[in-house]
């Protein structure tokens, strides 16, 4: 029987965004648990949580103060326990994220570093230079961290640390033994306590060579990123991970790991190799626009990777760290806006840029595109990763307040760019109360009105909405999802995609502004993406509207 995760259905989890069980205003674990049964009925075969560690929330969480504890304010070990225990009683695997390429600078180690000084055990944890300049009062270099500001910061006694984001997150030496023996031991913790995989945050980034002289920012942007680079995408990395493997490998059934790795496309099987982590991220999608050629480009490509690695391909629309595809899918005509324009941009990484006016935004649009994009990603082999809210067809949030924000990116930047607090926003339960079901008391990010008409309670009563859409797929996916093929139909127009999966399976997505016809020998509609598809097995006149998908049975 193939590996569970080959061809999972993984629902991310923000823990301090899912649900309140104590009212604080800040999710946590109990809250999470109180929504078991919700998890289950939504279909899911597995459960990824964003960091629960204890952090002072530098960096939503993911500036780790202890990885083997949970946050006092989320709950303990024991409420983690309870958690494992109730998603494995439902048939829900457990996938908890690591950070190993940076600790909190309220870590025990990074203050034991701060007091041991110069040439100390405790600093060659990381990664402390001189400073440059006649007295040492300037950085290193002069590289940029990725939340903006230079990527060096100075202690009491005149040394510099590296942090490639924010300044509260220090970046580890994984040249030191000790923390290399440090993270198997955190690995062992939670695969003892019932874990079944882990995410690792950039993965790309441990290790590095920092061998003097230093590159200047504009000789390092000119060096290739091809496994030999200073920083980033290291052939070296895969020792880390090829210990790791044994660790995984020493459990049964094995620990399963995801790379978050944002590196060229033919470096990605290297991740997911089962000699090292086994399994990529495929982040394509998440920057592509809703068009047939670029899915079907994306799909064929990554597709061919994980054959060359022997893994399954990822598939993911939106996460934490993006702006969410609703919103990405109804921003209209912004190729045609001037760069100054005060609208959310898209770029790599997805994030917003410039401004939060979203006047440019068609809602309706988005969540039809958003529909449709998840049906066909619902169809396509391998692991499909969902982020929270993204099944109530939640829109990025971008009224929020200069005050309110917490994303370091939008400090940094000196409000330049507004981060990613918008799809962080706490999810809505209910269409009332003080945060619409999140918890007793307010959300620790203000909530919209708008999302009383997107809430769980208003969505599993109506049967055409995003919510009921999901569940449909996500149960339809468990009767159909076997073998790991695809197969494309050609259809007579570009933008409209076809492929065939094992057992007959058909998905059709119409990209495009005009409706489509189903050929003769198509079989029954199984579902689709806008409710105004007929479903008849005989009707002649049947259509995919603009912009949908539909899965058809065997003829």
């Amino acid at each position: 029987m193939p590996p569970w995760w080959r061809q999972a259905a993984v629902y991310q989890i923000y823990p301090r965004s899912f649900a309140d069980a104590d009212g604080d205003g800040l999710g946590d674990i109990r809250g999470i648990l109180s929504r078991a049964d919700y998890l289950a009925e939504l279909g899911i075969d597995a459960v990824w949580l964003s960091p629960f560690y204890p952090s002072e929330l530098a960096d939503g969480g993911y500036d780790v103060a202890d990885y083997r504890d949970v946050d006092p304010r989320l709950g303990t070990l024991a409420d983690f326990d309870a958690l494992t225990a109730a998603l494995h009683a439902r048939g829900i695997k457990v996938v908890v994220d690591i950070v190993p390429n940076h600790t909190s600078d309220q870590h025990v180690w990074f203050q034991e570093a701060l007091t041991a000084g110069r040439g100390s055990a405790a600093r060659e944890r990381y990664i402390f230079r001189e400073g440059s300049g006649p007295d040492g009062a300037e950085p290193p270099t002069d590289w940029t961290a990725a939340f903006g500001g230079s990527a060096w910061e100075r202690v009491d006694d005149g040394q510099w640390y590296l942090h490639s984001f924010a300044i509260e997150q220090p970046d580890l030496n994984w040249a030191n033994a000790e923390v290399r023996a440090d993270f198997v031991t955190t690995l062992r913790f939670w695969s003892d306590r019932g874990v079944d995989g882990f995410r690792i945050d950039v993965a790309h980034m441990l290790t590095k060579d920092l061998s003097e002289p230093l590159p200047s920012a504009a000789e390092l942007a000119d060096i290739p990123v091809d496994g030999n680079h200073p920083l980033l995408d290291r052939d070296d990395v895969h020792e880390v991970y090829a210990q790791w493997r044994e660790v995984f490998d020493s459990y049964d059934p094995p620990r399963t790991a995801v790379a978050e790795a944002w590196v060229a496309s033919d470096r990605v099987p290297r991740y997911a190799s089962p000699e090292s982590l086994g399994q990529s991220f495929n982040f394509d999608l998440l920057v592509a626009d809703f068009d047939a050629a670029q899915f079907r480009d994306i799909v064929t490509h990554n597709i061919a990777l994980a054959a060359q690695s022997g893994s399954s391909s990822t598939w993911v629309l939106s996460n934490h760290d993006v702006f969410r595809h609703a919103t990405r899918y109804g921003l209209v005509g912004l190729d045609d806006l001037p760069e100054d324009a005060a609208v959310p941009k898209r770029h790599g990484g997805g994030w917003l840029e410039s401004g939060a006016d979203q006047s440019g935004l068609d809602r309706a649009r988005g969540e039809r595109r958003a529909r449709a994009a998840s049906l066909f990603l619902l169809g396509l082999p391998g692991s499909a990763y969902l982020y929270q809210g993204e099944e109530l067809g939640l829109h990025e949030v971008a009224e929020i307040p200069a005050a309110e924000r917490q994303d370091p990116t939008y400090f940094r930047t000196n409000q330049e760019q507004f981060g990613r607090d918008g799809c962080r926003v706490p999810l809505p339960w209910a269409a009332e109360g003080p945060s619409f079901g999140f918890g007793t008391a307010g959300a620790h990010l203000p909530q919209p009105a708008w999302f009383a008409d997107h809430a769980v309670s208003v969505e599993e009563r109506d049967p055409a909405s995003t919510l009921s859409l999901y569940r449909r797929a996500l149960a339809l996916r468990h009767e159909l999802q076997t073998g790991e093929q695809l197969q494309w139909i050609e259809t007579g127009r570009a933008d409209v995609l076809s492929f065939m999966r094992p057992n007959g399976w058909r998905v059709v997505t119409n990209f495009g502004g005009e409706p489509f016809t189903l050929p003769a020998d198509a079989g029954e509609v199984l579902v689709g993406s806008a409710g105004s598809v007929d479903a008849s097995p005989t009707a002649s006149d049947r259509v995919v509207p603009a912009e949908t998908t539909v899965w058809l049975a065997s003829a």
